[in-house]
């Protein structure tokens, strides 16, 4: 799964790298926690908009926005068929924009964090579905981030990885014409250069955003 991730990168070098024409201003963030309102790209009628939703898809038909709570990661090879999903796959797919993810690795008290990101740093996007919601008294948008099998850097530390998408997909990731199966053919681990860094256990609460959530540290023995 993907639980926490990060976005330190300027908000206007990820519009100018996402080719979004317009966006909400945001901070830059260092541990971002399900529940939380994060920034995506997705399509508008003619351009790219990068908007603030909350991480945890809240299905159109949910009666209660707590669902979400349960809904921040989605299997790519089950999304198609997922009620909870399928929608938003067929019509309202997104970027996420990140510079790195944690996992944990170890027993249960001792766990240790790693963030795991690009060999070169650069900022790269994630694939994820976005939904609307008006039940509630303040209608509001959320995301889910999509997963997959571990690459080679990943598979040391966790089974499963966000699905990150190399640019060249991500035309065909947003609009809402691409086939199923053209889809499902760029759901796969991502190939390029990674890195993991083992970092400070600071990163577990996340009431802490800050640059210490970054800071190596040695790994626990």
């Amino acid at each position: 799964m993907c639980g926490r991730y990060l976005l330190s990168t300027p908000a206007d070098a990820v519009l100018e790298v996402l080719g979004a024409i317009e966006g909400d201003a945001f901070a830059p963030r260092y541990n971002i926690s399900p529940t939380q309102n994060a920034p995506i790209v997705r399509l508008g009628e003619d351009r790219r908009i990068l908007a603030m939703a909350r991480w945890g898809l809240v299905p159109s038909w949910a009666k209660d926005s707590s669902i979400g709570n349960r809904m921040i990661n989605a299997r790519s090879e089950t999304v198609a068929q997922k009620p909870s999903f399928r929608s938003a796959f067929r019509a309202r797919r997104c970027l996420v924009p990140a510079d790195g993810f944690y996992e944990w690795q170890g027993e249960k008290g001792a766990k240790q964090p790693w963030r795991i990101a690009m060999a070169g740093g650069e900022l790269f996007a994630m694939a994820g579905l976005w939904e609307p919601w008006e039940q509630g008294e303040s209608p509001m948008e959320s995301f889910t981030i999509l997963t997959t099998e571990p690459n080679a850097t990943c598979a040391a530390i966790h089974d499963r990885m966000p699905v990150i998408l190399p640019r060249k997909t991500w035309d065909a990731w947003l609009d809402p014409a691409t086939d199923r199966g053209a889809l499902e053919a760029i759901l796969v681990p991502f190939a390029e250069a990674m890195e993991t860094l083992a970092v400070s256990r600071h990163v577990n609460s996340p009431a802490n955003d800050d640059p210490r959530c970054i800071e190596p540290a040695a790994p626990l023995s």
